[in-house]
């Protein structure tokens, strides 16, 4: 019989959700604490899933001695503290993407993991839809080798809302935020560390204090070559679109769909157990804790994506 993992989840906005919703496929799982930063909307998602505890502060959602897990989807300026807080509460510690806002915040969670020896995972999703794992398999058996990524990623977001169009308490980066997806995964798939990395931004937003569009260039030791289109301004279809440039074959990914470079649909269906990506990441995180291993996208794998982000960011004069 399974083991029952007992979870807290706090963040009951937009992606807490997500992440409630795949769970709810995974045997052996209890999320027995919900923490939101409005008590009453909290209560109604926790209603929704069955949740018994309610609170809008972490600290009593760690002090529970049977919460074994964390999954936090709460804003991103929290990340880092609110990880090394369950670390420090011996609890393994799920957090979504991005690690943290600045690579200090980065490394002191990661050292912190290293030396508790608990589960340190970070949501980097793109490593676990079933479009990317699809290509990976492909790199993998030594049918198909990356020269060039083309990525965009565009929002329609002059107004601060999530990703339900929700007023939202605090302020997305396309850097720190976006860009981590693409930057982890463009290293990840080519098995080559990004050795050059140029930005170029446009102008700050007056109300928002970010910018709303960026361009990044990337190029890999196996000199394989990335450009990262972002904006917050695109009226138009929204989302991340991966177009892989390779020896043999093109390929194009939109989240967990993928196409060949004629638009023609791909199955992926039996590349995993889930075409979910977001419940694909739950399955490793809880598999890692009952196996007692580093999971796929753990914290020390994806530092150096958010070192690659610190010098971009210095680039940038920010």
């Amino acid at each position: 019989m399974t083991r029952t993992i007992k979870v807290a989840l706090a963040g009951a906005g937009a992606f807490g959700i997500k992440h409630l919703d795949g769970i709810k496929n995974i045997e052996g799982i209890d999320v027995v604490s919900l923490v939101g930063r409005e008590l009453d909307k909290t209560r109604e998602v926790a209603a929704k899933y069955g949740i018994g505890h309610v609170c809008t502060d972490l600290a009593e959602s760690l002090a529970i001695k049977d919460v074994e897990a964390v999954i936090l989807c709460t804003p991103t300026q929290m990340h880092a503290e609110q990880s090394v807080a369950c670390l420090r509460a011996g609890k393994h510690v799920q957090v979504e993407i991005p690690l943290a806002d600045s690579v200090q915040g980065a490394q002191q969670v990661a050292a912190l993991a290293e030396k508790t020896g608990l589960v340190a995972m970070c949501g980097h999703t793109r490593r676990f839809n079933p479009s990317h794992q699809y290509v990976r398999n492909r790199i993998a058996a030594g049918e198909f080798n990356i020269q060039q990524m083309d990525v965009q990623t565009y929002f329609f977001r002059r107004t601060n809302t999530n990703a339900l169009g929700q007023p939202r308490s605090w302020t997305d980066h396309l850097l720190w935020h976006h860009a981590a997806h693409t930057v982890d995964l463009f290293a990840y798939q080519c098995g080559s560390p990004i050795v050059q990395a140029n930005a170029l931004q446009g102008p700050i937003h007056p109300t928002l204090g970010i910018a709303m569009d960026m361009s990044i260039q990337l190029k890999t030791a196996s000199e394989a070559i990335c450009t990262l289109s972002l904006s917050f301004n695109n009226d138009g279809p929204l989302g991340t679109y991966f177009r892989y440039i390779g020896d043999t074959a093109t390929y194009i990914a939109r989240y967990d769909d993928l196409y060949n470079g004629k638009e023609e649909k791909i199955d992926v269906s039996d590349v995993a157990v889930s075409m979910n990506g977001i419940e694909l990441q739950d399955r490793e995180f809880f598999a890692a804790i009952r196996e007692g291993r580093e999971p796929n996208s753990s914290v020390a794998s994806v530092l150096p994506c958010y070192e690659v982000l610190h010098k971009l960011q210095h680039q940038l004069g920010s």
